[in-house]
């Protein structure tokens, strides 16, 4: 058993990284993913357009229910976010009845605060640490459910994260990480964005489209974020390795889903052009359209093109297994 479950002082956030920092962290991963993820912290719900209601709820609960279809654990006692960032999945998933009491961890000081911050405007019962996914700070057989959104691919060895994940399970406790790229999905999204980021910081420098051309500072600060979102991320996953690598760490009844294709597609053109822009030159028009058209190729994914197209083409991999 750990015996460094007992919370310490956890280290303030850094969220303004210098360029020195930032050449620092192209050779040091975790100082990578400290600095980057203090840096989008605070800015991190609307830049991926995060918030704790209907919208999100449904959508993590979907997530949830991709692979953990009737489950009579239901609602569980106590569960953990590995990665948590600012809670978006365990917070959607608690205010969806999954679990009765949570923790929220991170690497970065600065998502576990925005973390906190949330679950208590939110009312819910939730603690923090900011802790390594390969090294856990809680006590073995602590939850009965852990989870994670779009965390595994900063991991380095995910392997081990996943034989910590099943330390502190509960026995017959289950995972769940969702969100993860696929190999040919990450490709297909990454070239679509970099030709969206290209496009839209060009064609802006003209005329009266300068407008919609976000302060110099701010897109050159968004250019030393991207040199460390190159850091990390680290993996990409094929559903048939990610199911493999669950089964080495020791995971039974392991499964996985894809889901966003079309979706997919839409999605990153989108969340780049919102980015190289002001915020205040897109509106309620916009995210209807953003979010109408997301949803509405959801629909697409879900009821044509999961028939004919093989799993491993969908961009969002997602993984459960249980601890024997």
């Amino acid at each position: 058993m750990t015996t460094d479950a007992t919370p310490g002082i956890d280290p303030a956030p850094n969220p303004h990284a210098t360029e020195e920092q930032v050449k620092a962290a192209l050779t040091d991963t975790k100082l990578a993913q400290v600095l980057y993820h203090d840096w989008e912290a605070e800015t991190y719900d609307e830049k991926w357009s995060i918030s704790f209601d209907e919208r999100c709820i449904d959508y993590a609960r979907g997530r949830f229910d991709a692979v953990a279809t009737d489950d009579s654990s239901l609602p569980y006692g106590r569960a953990m976010e590995l990665g948590c960032g600012t809670g978006f999945f365990l917070l959607n998933l608690m205010q969806s009845g999954v679990a009765e009491k949570g923790s929220v961890t991170d690497l970065s000081p600065g998502m576990v605060k925005v973390a906190l911050r949330n679950a208590e405007n939110l009312g819910l019962d939730v603690d923090g640490r900011v802790a390594d996914a390969e090294k856990i700070p809680y006590d073995d057989n602590t939850f009965d459910l852990v989870v994670g959104h779009a965390v595994l691919h900063h991991i380095p060895d995910v392997e081990q994260a996943l034989r910590e994940v099943l330390r502190v399970l509960k026995p017959g406790g289950r995972f769940i990480f969702a969100g993860e790229p696929s190999t040919i999905g990450d490709f297909y999204a990454r070239w679509m964005s970099r030709a969206t980021w290209f496009a839209t910081t060009n064609i802006t420098k003209f005329g009266p489209l300068q407008g919609w051309r976000r302060p110099q500072e701010e897109l050159d600060e968004s250019s030393r974020a991207a040199a460390l979102e190159a850091v990390v991320d680290i993996h990409t996953f094929d559903p048939d390795e990610l199911a493999g690598i669950a089964r080495a760490a020791g995971a039974n009844k392991v499964e996985t889903a894809t889901e966003e294709l079309a979706a997919a597609m839409l999605g990153w053109p989108v969340r780049t052009f919102e980015a190289a822009v002001p915020p205040e030159k897109l509106g309620w028009g916009w995210a209807r359209f953003a979010f109408g058209g997301w949803k509405r190729l959801t629909w697409l994914d879900e009821n044509v093109l999961r028939k004919v197209v093989p799993p491993k083409f969908f961009y969002n991999v997602v993984v459960t297994g249980t601890k024997p």
